[in-house]
């Protein structure tokens, strides 16, 4: 396992691969993965469309058999998603979360997620729950994560979403727009390898 293994940019069959194409056959980030393997997110939103009420509605980038062949294996690994009220609720389980750097962008992604699977199920996002196994702070992010500590929250933006959009694979990044984004500056953090 490791870095180094693939051409850059590829990190195996990650994520994105398993969500989309699990249990294919991984060649390299090139290769045409369409119709092969097991679709889990159109399966994930065909389940809270037709079967709200299933209690397996689940999102998995968790494959044993593919471990050794990812650049790391899944950080973010398994989602949930429940339907209660007209509304869409996501826990996600974390294995492996980099306080500084990954589980911002880890929270930040899968409400993302959630509110798009809400949006194409013509539901309304309910709560994202994020689940920890091991939280970890490196050395060398303690002093800005200190610095983040000292800074006031800020009010959430809302998110805007091309109401015209029902298909999940049309998406496109003009087709949401947040309203009222307004961050603290740069807290610089290096990546720990």
């Amino acid at each position: 396992i490791g870095l180094l293994d693939w051409e850059e940019g590829d990190l195996g069959p990650v994520y994105g691969f398993q969500w989309r194409h699990f249990g294919a056959s991984y060649t390299d980030m090139h290769a045409d993965y369409t119709g092969q393997g097991f679709d889990q997110l159109l399966d994930v939103i065909g389940k809270i469309k037709n079967n709200p009420d299933d209690r397996r509605i689940i999102l998995s980038a968790w494959n044993p058999s593919d471990i050794k062949l990812m650049a790391l294996p899944p950080c973010h690994m398994f989602a949930q998603f429940y339907v209660a009220q007209g509304e869409l609720y996501c826990q996600m389980y974390q294995r492996s979360a980099d306080m500084g750097l990954g589980v911002p962008f880890n929270i930040a992604s899968y409400a993302l997620l959630t509110c798009m699977i809400a949006h194409v199920c013509d539901l309304v996002p309910g709560e994202f729950v994020h689940v920890i196994g091991d939280a970890h702070v490196y050395r060398t992010h303690v002093r800005p994560l200190q610095d983040q500590l000292q800074k006031l929250p800020k009010p959430f933006p809302i998110l805007k979403i091309n109401p015209q959009k029902k298909d999940i694979d049309s998406f496109v990044a003009t087709d949401f727009k947040l309203i009222g984004y307004d961050p603290h500056q740069k807290i610089e953090m290096k990546m720990a390898v």
